[in-house]
Formats: structure tokens, C-alpha cells, sequence
């Protein structure tokens, strides 16, 4: 009797130990179903060096670019007084050149940015560079010098020998009598 007991006792504990491990096994599978489905909470630390491991694979080194937006109150200063909004300055083919555009509200107020008796210049502070609107041979001086229209947009490209001025620079630009200071090149 001692023997049929012993015998069914570790039937029983073998039976518990198999339950038990299909259990943990069980409990194994669907934890990681879960950890897969839900996203792990990530620190503000862990999630900042994640950052910067990406953006220094994918984009290289940190730049100094800055969204190029005005204040409110030069918007308003420059649609009130000149009549033109969406001030632009980007750097374009490879740097060679910086483009200024711009968006015209008012022809008769913008009428001086496309005089072509105004030498437009393009100020970079910083680096004490001038740059000038190049006039090439066939194709003449890189603005346009129309009459402007209302609700049209406007561009020049300044000359950049040497990519002095870069994305991320703060530069001045002067037409006549238009000025437009800390405009960031993007």
C-alpha cells in the first residue's frame, strides 16, 4: 500500500511537473507575443542617444539649419511696407548659389525689388562677404526684372564663389532701399 502511494504521489508530482513547465512555457510564448505588440516605454535619455545615432547615420554630422521663419512682426512690417511676403534665402546647386524668392502682395509697393537699375546685394556679416547678383554673358543678370503682378512669386540668385555663405547663416539683404536683416540661408 506504502508502494501504490509512493508510486501515485510521483505519478502526481510528474504529472505537475510537466504542468507546470507547459505552463511556464505557455506564459513564455505569450510574453513575448505581447513585448512584440506593445512598444517598450522609452527614457528621454535612451530616446535622445537613439536620435542622434540615426540622424549621424543617416544625415551626417549636426548642422546649424534653422527654419527659416520670420516674426510675425517683420511679416507684417514687410507686407504692410513693401508688399511682398514668403522671404526665402536657400542655398542652391551645391552651394554655388544663393537664391532670395519671394511672394508679391502688392505690385506697386514691391515695384523697387525688380527695378533693374538697383544693384541687389546679398551681406554676410559673419564672414565679411558681399555677394552680387553674377551677369552672364548670354543669359544676362540672374533675377527677374519684369514688371510684378499680384500674387506672383519672385526670385534672384546671388554668386557664392568659394560656398562662403552656407545653410544656417544669418545673412542681410539690400535692395535700394529694402533692407531684410537676419534672414537664415536654408
Amino acid at each position: 500500500m506504502i508502494r501504490s502511494t509512493q508510486k501515485s504521489e510521483r505519478k502526481i508530482q510528474g504529472n505537475l511537473s510537466s504542468i507546470s513547465l507547459a505552463a511556464m512555457l505557455l506564459c513564455t510564448v505569450f510574453a513575448t507575443q505581447i513585448q512584440a505588440q506593445t512598444p517598450a516605454p522609452v527614457t528621454s535619455a535612451a530616446a535622445t542617444a537613439a536620435k542622434k545615432t540615426v540622424s549621424t547615420l543617416v544625415a551626417g554630422p549636426p548642422t546649424r539649419y534653422q527654419p527659416n521663419r520670420l516674426p510675425r512682426r517683420e511679416q507684417v512690417f514687410f507686407s504692410a511696407i513693401w508688399g511682398i511676403d514668403e522671404l526665402k534665402v536657400r542655398a542652391a546647386e551645391s552651394g554655388e548659389l544663393i537664391r532670395f524668392s519671394y511672394h508679391i502682395l502688392d505690385a506697386e509697393k514691391a515695384k523697387s525689388l525688380n527695378d533693374k537699375n538697383l544693384e541687389p546685394s546679398l551681406i554676410f556679416p559673419e564672414g565679411h562677404v558681399k555677394l552680387v547678383i553674377p551677369s552672364l554673358e548670354k543669359v544676362g543678370q540672374l533675377r527677374q526684372t519684369s514688371t510684378p503682378e499680384d500674387g506672383k512669386s519672385y526670385w534672384m540668385a546671388f554668386s557664392n564663389p568659394g560656398r562662403t555663405v552656407k545653410p544656417g547663416d544669418r545673412i542681410d539683404l539690400v535692395i535700394g532701399q529694402f533692407h531684410a536683416t537676419g534672414l537664415i540661408v536654408e
